[in-house]
C-alpha cells in the first residue's frame, strides 16, 4: 500500500440521511479541497492545524452546501492531511462529490484503508484498530461496550507495560552472560525470578481482562442436549452459577439458557435447552424446533447422560464430548460411546468439573473449535486470547528455566518468545496477509 496515494471515500452508511460525509486522507488532501471548495467562510487555510469552514462543494456539474472540517498533520486521525466534506445525505449527491475528488486525482479508499493507515503511521496499535471494527460492528449495548473498551487502549495499555518488563528482564539475563556470580554486573537469580514473578502476574491480569471484555458474542457457544431429566439443567447451574429451574420431573426446560462459562483462560457461552423427544408435539415440539437453530450455530456439543440409567439413549448428532451425569448416584455406572471422548461429572456435588472445563477448553482449541468464518467480534477475541496464550506459555518456560537453573541465554530465548507473542498482538510483527485479512472486514470510509 503506497503512503503517496491520495485516498477519499464516503464514510457514512448506506441510506438517506440528513448528512453524509466523504472522506480524504493523503499528500494532496489541501489541493483537492481547493479545487472544489466554493466561497468558503472563513476561507480555507491549509496551514491551520484545524479549520471548520462553510461553503459550496462544486461537483463539477453543480453545486452544493458543504461544512468543510480539516485536520492537517500529523494532528488526524491517518497523521496525514485529512479533509472531511460534509454534504446532504443524499446517496446521488454523495456519489457525485465522491466522483469528482477521484476526477481529480484521489484513489478510491479500499475497506479499512483510513484505520490501516492509521496503524501504519503509529496513530494506533492493531488491537485498537480492531476496536475501531467491533464498534462499527457491534450489533447491541454488550458488543458496544466490549469494543470501546478495546478502542480506549485498556488491552494496549496492559500489554504495553508488560512489554517493558519483559524487555527488562531479557535484558538482564542477557548482561548476566558476561559476568561471573562474584562480579557486579551479575543479577543473582533470585531479583530475576522477582521481575518473572511480576511480569507473570501483569500477563495474567491481561488475559484476564480480555476474557472478562469480550462480549457473549464473541465466545465459542458451547452446547448441552440429551434426553429429558439428564441433568443438564443442574450442570448448567454449576458451570454459569445461573439459577434455572431444576425438578425431578423430565421436560421442566421449555426455552433456551445462556450463561457464561469461565474455563482456564477463557470463557465460552454455555448453552441448554429442551431435553430431546422423539415424537414430542405441541409446545413441547416447539421449543425443540427452537433449540435445534441453537444447536446447528454451536461450535461444541456436549452430550449429557444420565449414568443411573439403565441404558445409553439415542446419539445425538453432532456430538463432540459424552458427559456422564450424576455419577454421584449409588446406581450409577459410565459407559463409553464409539469414537467419542467422555467425562464423567456429578452436577450435584462438582465431581469432575474441573476435567470437564480441561476437556472442553482442548476441544476449542482444536479443529472443532470457532473458525475463521466466525463474526468479527469472535474472531478478534480467539486472535487476542491465542496471542496472549502464547506468551504466558514462553513466560512459564522462562519462569521454569530460573528455577531449574537452566542457563540464562535459554531464559532469553523464551522471554524473546513471549515478546513475539506481545508484538503479534499489537501488531509490530504481524504478517502482512493477517493483515489483509483483518482491515478487509472493514467498511469503506473507516
Amino acid at each position: 500500500m503506497s503512503a503517496e496515494r491520495t485516498i477519499a471515500a464516503i464514510a457514512t452508511p448506506p441510506g438517506a440521511g440528513r448528512r453524509g460525509i466523504v472522506r480524504v486522507s493523503g499528500a494532496r488532501a489541501a489541493e483537492l479541497v481547493q479545487a472544489v471548495l466554493r466561497a468558503e467562510e472563513p476561507r480555507f487555510e491549509p496551514t491551520h492545524a484545524r479549520q471548520l469552514a462553510r461553503g459550496r462543494f462544486h461537483d463539477g456539474r453543480g453545486e452544493q452546501p458543504v461544512t468543510l472540517l480539516w485536520m492537517r498533520a500529523p494532528r488526524s486521525f491517518t497523521r496525514e492531511d485529512v479533509a472531511e466534506f460534509h454534504l446532504c445525505g443524499a446517496e446521488p449527491l454523495l456519489a457525485r462529490a465522491l466522483a469528482r475528488l477521484l476526477e481529480l486525482g484521489a484513489v478510491a479508499a479500499r475497506a479499512g484503508e483510513f484505520t490501516r493507515r492509521a496503524f501504519l503511521n503509529g496513530r494506533l496499535d492493531l488491537s485498537r484498530a480492531e476496536g475501531v471494527l467491533a464498534l462499527t460492528e457491534a450489533a447491541n449495548e454488550d458488543e458496544r461496550a466490549a469494543a470501546a473498551l478495546l478502542l480506549d487502549g485498556g488491552l494496549a495499555e496492559r500489554t504495553g507495560s508488560l512489554r517493558e518488563r519483559l524487555l527488562e528482564l531479557g535484558a538482564l539475563c542477557e548482561a548476566s552472560l558476561d559476568f561471573d556470580e562474584s562480579e557486579t554486573g551479575h543479577v543473582p537469580r533470585e531479583e530475576l525470578g522477582e521481575l518473572w514473578r511480576a511480569a507473570d502476574a501483569a500477563l495474567a491480569s491481561a488475559l484476564e481482562w480480555e476474557v472478562r471484555r469480550a462480549a457473549p458474542s464473541a465466545l465459542a457457544r458451547v452446547l448441552l442436549v440429551g434426553a429429558p431429566n439428564a441433568g443438564k439443567s443442574s450442570l448448567w447451574n454449576a458451570l454459569t452459577g445461573g439459577r434455572a429451574l431444576v425438578s425431578a420431573s423430565a421436560g421442566t426446560t421449555r426455552d433456551a439458557l445462556e450463561g457464561r462459562w469461565a474455563l482456564t483462560g477463557r470463557s465460552c457461552l454455555l448453552l441448554d435447552g429442551p431435553g430431546i423427544e422423539r415424537g414430542a408435539s405441541g409446545p413441547a415440539a416447539k421449543a425443540q424446533e427452537l433449540f435445534a437453530r441453537a444447536r446447528s450455530q454451536a461450535e461444541l456439543v456436549l452430550w449429557v447422560v444420565d449414568a443411573s440409567a439403565p441404558a445409553l439413549a439415542s446419539r445425538p448428532e453432532p456430538a463432540h464430548l459424552l458427559v456422564w451425569n450424576k455419577t454421584d448416584l449409588a446406581r450409577a455406572a459410565a459407559g463409553a460411546a464409539p469414537g467419542l471422548p467422555a467425562v464423567s461429572v456429578s452436577a450435584r456435588t462438582g465431581a469432575g468439573l474441573a476435567d470437564l472445563a480441561h476437556a472442553v477448553e482442548e476441544l476449542l482449541a482444536g479443529p472443532a473449535g470457532p473458525t475463521a468464518e466466525a463474526g468479527s467480534a469472535r474472531m478478534l477475541h480467539e486472535r487476542h486470547r491465542a496471542a496472549l496464550a502464547r506468551a504466558r506459555a514462553a513466560l512459564a518456560e522462562a519462569g521454569e528455566g530460573l528455577a531449574s537453573g537452566m542457563p540464562l541465554d535459554l531464559v532469553a530465548e523464551a522471554l524473546r518468545a513471549a515478546l513475539a507473542a506481545l508484538d503479534d498482538l499489537a501488531g509490530r510483527s504481524t504478517p502482512e496477509d493477517v493483515l489483509d485479512r483483518i482491515f478487509a472486514r472493514f467498511c469503506l470510509g473507516k
